[in-house]
This record gives C-alpha cells, sequence and structure tokens, in this order.
C-alpha cells in the first residue's frame, strides 16, 4: 500500500507527463485502520464522525487497467513493436492479443504460448520483456483523464487507485503517466495479498490514506472485480461501459459512464 509520500523500490525512469517535481519521500509505515481514521480526523473538531469526514474528504476509488489508463492499447503497441523487432508477421498481432485476454490470461500461460510459437526465433529473454516491460512502456494518460483527476484533487476528494496485478508493473504503469501525483495512493493486489473482489483490497485501499470506508465510491471496467466488489461492501459504483453493454442480472452499477472521466464527473456531481 502506498501514498504519495512513501519511499518506493522503483527505480525507472520519471513520469512522462514531465511537467511536475516529486514530492519530498517521506517514510514507509504499517497501515491500521483505526489509526488513520483518526489521522484524518487530526484537523477537525474531536465530535467529528466518520459520515462527516467523509463530506469533507470524499473517498474515490479508481481501478487502473483499462479504466484510468487504455491497458489493452498499449499491449497491441508492445505487441506491435516485438513483432516488428524480431520479423515476425504483423498478422499475428490479433492472435496475441487474443491470448492476452485484456491482462485476464495468467502471465505464465501468456509466456508458454509465445514460446511455443517463437520459441525458434525469440529467446526467453525477449518474451519476458515483453511481458514484464512491454504496456508500461507504452501505457498514457489521456488529457481528460489527467484533467478529471485535477479536478477532483482540487475539490478535495481523495483519489486511491485499487488494483489487481503485479507490483512493479503496476507501479511503473503509475509513475510512467504521472498518476502518483495525480491520486493520493494506491493499492496492489500483490502486495496486500486479495484480489478485487475480495472485500480486504477496497478495506486497504481506505487505510492507506486514513480515510473511512463506507460512502466511496468505486469506479471501474469490471463488472466482476469492480461492482460486484463495491456492491457487496454497500459502496456506489460507477461502471465504465466502453462502448459495453451491461449483462448481469444478479447486481448492478449506481451508474454507467463512457469513460473514467465522465465516471469521475458523476461521483462528484452525486456526493451526498
Amino acid at each position: 500500500m502506498f501514498t504519495r509520500n512513501d519511499v518506493s523500490a522503483f527505480d525507472g525512469p520519471p513520469p512522462r507527463g514531465g511537467a511536475v517535481e516529486p514530492e519530498p519521500a517521506g517514510r514507509r509505515v504499517e497501515f491500521r485502520v483505526a489509526d488513520h481514521i483518526d489521522a484524518g480526523r487530526e484537523t477537525l473538531p474531536p465530535e467529528t464522525s466518520a459520515r462527516d469526514l467523509l463530506l469533507v474528504m470524499p473517498l474515490l476509488l479508481l481501478d487502473l487497467d483499462n479504466t484510468l489508463v487504455d491497458r489493452d492499447a498499449a499491449f497491441r503497441t508492445a505487441v506491435a513493436d516485438f513483432l516488428a523487432q524480431h520479423g515476425l508477421p504483423d498478422s499475428d498481432l490479433t492472435c496475441l492479443t487474443t491470448i492476452d485476454a485484456s491482462g485476464y490470461t495468467a502471465r505464465h500461460d501468456v509466456a508458454a504460448a509465445l514460446s511455443d510459437r517463437y520459441g525458434d526465433v525469440v529467446s526467453t529473454a525477449a518474451v519476458r520483456a515483453l511481458l514484464d516491460n512491454g504496456v508500461a512502456e507504452h501505457v498514457v494518460l489521456t488529457r481528460s483523464s489527467r484533467e478529471a483527476l485535477s479536478k477532483a484533487q482540487a475539490d478535495g476528494w481523495t483519489c486511491v487507485i485499487v488494483t489487481n496485478g503485479r507490483t512493479i508493473q503496476q507501479e511503473a504503469k503509475i509513475r510512467n503517466t504521472g498518476l502518483d501525483q495525480l491520486v493520493e495512493g494506491w493499492v496492489i493486489s500483490e502486495t496486500v495479498g486479495h484480489k478485487k473482489p475480495d472485500p480486504e483490497i477496497f478495506h486497504a485501499a481506505a487505510a492507506a490514506v486514513g480515510m473511512p470506508l463506507p460512502g466511496a465510491w468505486v469506479i471501474g471496467d469490471s463488472p466482476h472485480a469492480d461492482v460486484a466488489g463495491a456492491e457487496a461492501l454497500g459502496l456506489r459504483s460507477v461502471w465504465v461501459t466502453d462502448g459495453r453493454p451491461w449483462s448481469q442480472d444478479s447486481y448492478q452499477p449506481t451508474h454507467t459512464a463512457k469513460d473514467v472521466a465522465s465516471a469521475i464527473g458523476h461521483a462528484m456531481r452525486n456526493q451526498e
């Protein structure tokens, strides 16, 4: 679990946005929910309730891949470069993106498929580099997403990224796009030991920034991981559709939006 002032072991390149100076590094701490709810009240009157704290500092929990950033587009670009670099046919792009399944195929299964297909012409190291670094090196944050997050920050929202995935890869995406300067913190499933939709990862996100979880909004593109996760905790959600119809009968998002900027805007307009 990380906040903007935490020390990180990440040694990668600076954010591509390049317009912001990194904040001074703080110390890494162990998070406990009770401690951080109390920390959030430090500057407020002692009688402030959890609901009052939420009204002062509303909490927004945001998915990363295919919500804040277009992970699939970055993967396609990385694969296209990989194919060109090794003299492989462009037509393989569709096959490889199908195998990847928007990142839901286990990494070792994707690696095995690539090795089986290209083992005679592509080294294991090249396959590993594609899967470890390809997306992070090509992912971008759109202007509309950046502006929506900046406005949420300016209006007092506490924005936290909640993402499934490997810590090194997800942190590289966050830092390479400059998202580390636009959110107050992030939690990654590999780090906390729980994946969305498990309630523990959402509790960890709230604890990381010293906020109560009740009343938060959850924004994401996955019906199962994001919307069902929010539903189980009684949280409001916005499903980022990317043009898809809703197909679940047992639960529904509070709202749907075409992209993350629209989703953030809806949450901001509907703070209770």
